[in-house]
């Protein structure tokens, strides 16, 4: 069963280049190094400053944890949580 993933995550202002350069590796990564992931990208809001939304793709259950706990998210984590400006909002979806 596919799983989808909307993330919406509010960037520290004058944070967003930042973010984007780490978001831009990551998202390298995952799509090279993830065979369970079908999309990974990330979009910037036109009509909210400092917003953007993530929009992921995995082919199972198990692929979705598994990218939570792969390196890259380990090393990524504490990057992206420096410059977020509080939690993400993480919709979680199923293919029908």
């Amino acid at each position: 069963m596919t799983i989808g993933i909307i993330a919406t995550l509010k960037i520290k202002p004058g944070k967003e280049a930042e973010f984007e350069t780490i978001f831009r590796e990551l998202q390298i990564i995952v799509n090279k190094d993830e065979p369970g992931v079908l999309q990974y990208e990330f979009f910037k809001s036109k009509s909210q400053a400092s917003t953007y939304i993530v929009v992921e793709q995995y082919k199972t259950d198990a692929d979705h944890a598994g990218h939570r706990t792969t390196p890259h998210m380990v090393v990524a984590g504490p990057k992206l949580g420096a410059v977020l400006d509080g939690r993400p909002g993480i919709e979680i979806l199923e293919k029908i």
